[in-house]
């Protein structure tokens, strides 16, 4: 009866530990992008091609050097100087996001014309590459530079697949990147079926720009009514600097605790808004 009850016990244990041990091991995680790539891709994304991430630095510290200095010379008080600092320094970063989201909301409302373009190419008898090259001529207003390059990258080279490589590069977007992929598959093994994928894809893509566009319209005043809470106190405060009490008030220790402990509650909170009310994005897993 003991040695029974004693390998039960010791069952029960080895189970018990199996399992913590099976749910203790912490997932796979595919290895983050280091800091400078990601703003590189920002960068694509935005279509400042022109810019890289130590220019878009240099930009950060010194607009947030002179926005210190600006306010100090006004206020004389160095902690109200050094929040707007860093207020300053973030500006460049946040408008290069921007222009990232809103030539991501303009490439989608193109994509489908793109599409339907190279599925009339195709059905035409064009090759592969003379329908890239001709939306150079009667694509978008907005990606005819890209695909200009990619036909003058096809006319000097001759390989497409290099081609290809560049102009993901310069479009730096989700659906620009299946496209190509598709277009190079199609190229690779050959198929019947490439004008019925891309009929398919533009259909597709005509649907979530629709439904995206929808929820975006309704949530804007959600997000413009949180940029305004979390701006407005500082606003304030940048116009109650102007008097000697307040400078006194916010240049002692527990003056300058609260304007950090304000910030900190300020920034987390507009992120988890962020958070809390994002749409689905697509990722660049092609690229």
């Amino acid at each position: 009866m003991t040695v029974s009850g004693g390998l039960l016990g010791l069952g029960l244990g080895i189970g018990l530990l199996l399992v913590w041990r099976s749910g203790s091991r912490s997932p796979v995680r595919r290895p983050s992008a280091p800091r400078s790539r990601r703003r590189q891709q920002l960068l694509a994304a935005a279509g400042l091609t022109g810019i890289n991430p130590a220019q878009l630095l240099a930009l950060q510290v010194a607009l947030g050097l002179a926005t210190a200095v600006l306010v100090l010379l006004t206020t004389q008080t160095v902690t109200i100087s050094g929040v707007f600092g860093v207020f300053g320094a973030a500006v460049p970063y946040l408008l290069v996001r921007r222009l990232a989201a809103r030539r991501r909301a303009d490439l989608r409302e193109v994509w489908p014309e793109v599409v339907d373009n190279l599925a009339s190419a195709v059905r035409a008898g064009l090759s592969l590459p003379e329908a890239l090259s001709a939306l150079a001529v009667r694509g978008p207003e907005v990606l005819r530079p890209a695909f200009e390059r990619f036909a003058a990258d096809h006319r000097s080279s001759g390989r497409f697949s290099d081609a290809l490589d560049r102009l993901k590069d310069d479009l730096a977007d989700p659906v620009g990147d299946r496209i190509v992929e598709t277009l190079r598959v199609a190229r690779e093994v050959g198929g019947s079926d490439l004008g019925r994928v891309l009929r398919t894809l533009a259909t597709f893509l005509r649907e979530d720009a629709r439904a995206r566009a929808e929820l975006e319209t309704r949530q804007g005043w959600v997000v413009q009514a949180a940029r305004l809470a979390v701006g407005a106190p500082w606003v304030v405060l940048l116009l109650l600097a102007t008097q000697q009490q307040t400078l006194t008030a916010y240049d002692s220790p527990v003056g300058t605790a609260l304007l950090l402990g304000g910030g900190a509650v300020c920034v987390v909170a507009y992120r988890l808004m962020l958070r809390i009310g994002r749409l689905p994005q697509d990722i660049r897993v092609l690229q």
